[in-house]
């Protein structure tokens, strides 16, 4: 299917959508983002051979707790795979979201990956803590093109602190990473290991109730040898900006 289309096809859903929640008046909440990167980093993979891109997406959410969102990378300058202007990658992002009483929220979903001639799709579920730190288990499973067991565990933890007594309107995001990959041989490689772990850092800040602007980075690094055979150490930083109505 082509790239054109399935935009056309998510923009149906979203209209749809829309229009079915207006008449059940039921609240729609969503973001609008666009962030300019060093790099295109995903589970530790460089793919935008170490060149600037924009990274850019809609999240949609019905009070259902249904969101569909789709997300964007263009190539801002050219390397050896790939030309500057070039939107090289597409994803859309169906989830459903919900609680398992006061403890634990869940969530199920797909993630459809169009790349270049190498889409695939991959389900996923999430366990989320709500508690200190926020403890999140997501297990996703490549069933589009894995020829193996086609499952990537990642488990992290975050904190927001406010910084608001010292900075108006300023928040502190930290988190940490880690991941095993277990035959996805669609989207990470035939192994089983530990893939890698992350570090993240971010700051919001709040222009106003609706517009926020935060710089982020993010370390990486592999941890089994067969992981370090396919990445490196890495680093990836940005500064993006957010609009959510």
């Amino acid at each position: 299917m082509k790239r054109w289309s399935v935009l056309f096809l998510a923009m149906f859903v979203l209209c749809a959508g829309l229009t079915t929640t207006a008449q059940a008046k039921i609240e729609v909440e969503g973001d609008v983002y666009a962030g300019i990167w060093d790099k295109y980093m995903w589970r530790g993979f460089n793919l935008s051979d170490s060149r600037p891109t924009i990274q850019a997406g809609i999240d949609l959410t019905l009070g259902s707790g249904w969101t569909l969102s789709t997300w964007h990378n263009w190539q801002l300058t050219s390397g050896p795979n790939w030309n500057a202007g070039e939107l090289n990658e597409t994803d859309v992002i169906l989830t459903y979201a919900f609680d398992l009483g006061d403890m634990i929220s869940m969530s199920v979903g797909d993630i459809w990956y169009m790349i270049e001639g190498e889409d695939t799709n991959e389900l996923f579920v999430t366990f989320t803590l709500n508690t200190l730190l926020s403890p999140n288990l997501k297990i996703s499973y490549d069933w589009d093109r894995a020829e193996e067991d086609g499952l990537f565990y990642s488990f992290d933890i975050s904190h927001t602190f406010d910084l608001g007594q010292w900075v108006p309107n300023t928040a502190l995001n930290l988190g940490a990473l880690v991941s095993y990959n277990q035959h996805a041989d669609g989207t990470v490689a035939d192994y089983a290991g530990w893939h890698n772990y992350e570090l993240s850092a971010s700051i919001d800040y709040a222009l106003n109730d609706q517009m926020t602007i935060s710089p982020i980075f993010i370390f990486s690094s592999p941890i089994s040898s067969a992981a370090k055979d396919l990445i490196d150490t890495e680093t990836a930083a940005a500064l993006n900006l957010t609009f959510a109505f």
